[in-house]
């Protein structure tokens, strides 16, 4: 895990980089390096107040978006970015755990906050003792469903965690970027408790990742202080303006999520057949292998770009693919590109030891 403030940290979606590495013009690219849907919220053209005028934030966006996670309460931020950076100076310094192999933002926050970092391994997590470290914590940090390893953990096992961190004054903050994938298992209609911290937003599902739009979900004196952090106009009125049809737009929800739970499951079965051992959630799928990185390269040099991790938390190096957009062609690349790649390395899915499968919420 990188707890130094300093480095570098990676995303996927460095499309140009790749370009300018591998000498590939930015459209010949399948850009899989996200966890981000490809046939995202079809935007609307705006009336000009949006652009024109100064955000207001009596404009209904905080209601819908509790209305549509089934929160208490809802503060619009610039994104989970923006709330990842401010909300660990709101909290008591202290010791928080966060997964070692997870998104790569929360570390080097709190550590600039003044928290110490404790990185925890995939099979703690997957653990729900915690591994017999949770009393060493003064908070945690989840993300559920973890990017990229898939983990789900279940809300009752979230539940007990957060009664043990909030009973001595901690916190346990939920990220739930993935969670409108799936329509359960969120914790968001407990976000008011003490303690409790739920992120949400339109980056993933809605594949509004370029919006910078997202909620934060909690008691009301935390949201009233991280309020007065990030000062006025956090959100911006087109931003606003498209959060609002698509929180309330509930017909578009209930048939992306049945879409993207379909083609989830073909890109798992496209990676199964090719050899590999995936792990997914409908966004993304998880390939750990040794070969992880020779295949990352062998999928580049064809114009496809996935997403490479190192080893950490107890797992070996790994790729994460997101899903094509809904073309043929597009996934008849991916499968002539896989055979090519995985001939060209000797790749196989095989790893022999890894943590348990990505588990269903109750």
């Amino acid at each position: 895990m990188n707890t130094n403030t300093t480095a570098p940290i990676r995303h996927g979606g460095d499309l140009r980089a790749a370009s300018q590495r591998y000498g590939r013009p930015l459209p010949d690219w399948l850009d899989l390096s996200t966890g981000i849907n490809p046939d995202g919220y079809p935007v609307p053209p705006l009336p000009a107040d949006a652009w024109q005028r100064l955000p207001e934030e009596d404009d209904g966006l905080a209601e819908a978006a509790a209305r549509a996670y089934g929160a208490p309460l809802a503060l619009p931020v610039a994104g989970s970015q923006a709330a990842i950076r401010a909300l660990p100076a709101l909290l008591p310094p202290g010791r928080v755990g966060i997964a070692a192999l997870g998104y790569s933002e929360y570390a080097p926050a709190f550590a600039f906050a003044g928290h110490t970092v404790v990185p925890l391994d995939e099979a703690t997590l997957h653990d729900p003792g915690l591994g017999g470290t949770l009393a060493a914590l003064d908070h945690l940090v989840v993300v559920n469903p973890n990017n990229p390893t898939g983990r789900l953990l279940p809300p009752a096992t979230l539940a007990a965690w957060h009664a043990a961190l909030a009973a001595r004054g901690g916190t346990l903050l939920l990220d739930e970027a993935f969670m409108d994938c799936l329509g359960h298992g969120s914790l968001a209609a407990q976000a008011h408790l003490p303690g409790l911290v739920v992120l949400r937003s339109l980056g993933k599902f809605y594949g509004l990742a370029g919006l910078r739009c997202g909620f934060v979900l909690a008691a009301p004196a935390l949201l009233a202080a991280l309020r007065e952090r990030l000062g006025h106009w956090s959100v911006s009125g087109p931003a606003r303006a498209v959060a609002r049809l698509a929180l309330q737009d509930s017909a578009w929800q209930a048939a992306t999520r049945l879409r993207l739970a379909q083609a989830g499951a073909r890109l798992g079965s496209v990676l199964c057949a090719a050899g590999l051992a995936p792990v997914g959630q409908p966004l993304f799928q998880w390939v750990p292998c040794q070969q992880a990185g020779a295949l990352h390269v062998a999928l580049a040099r064809q114009g496809i770009w996935t997403r490479l991790f190192d080893a950490a938390g107890g797992c070996p190096p790994s790729l994460r693919l997101g899903l094509p957009p809904d073309r043929a062609q597009d996934w008849a690349r991916l499968r002539q590109g896989l055979d090519v790649a995985l001939a060209d390395t000797g790749s196989t899915g095989h790893v022999d030891s890894l943590p348990p499968a990505a588990g269903a919420a109750d």
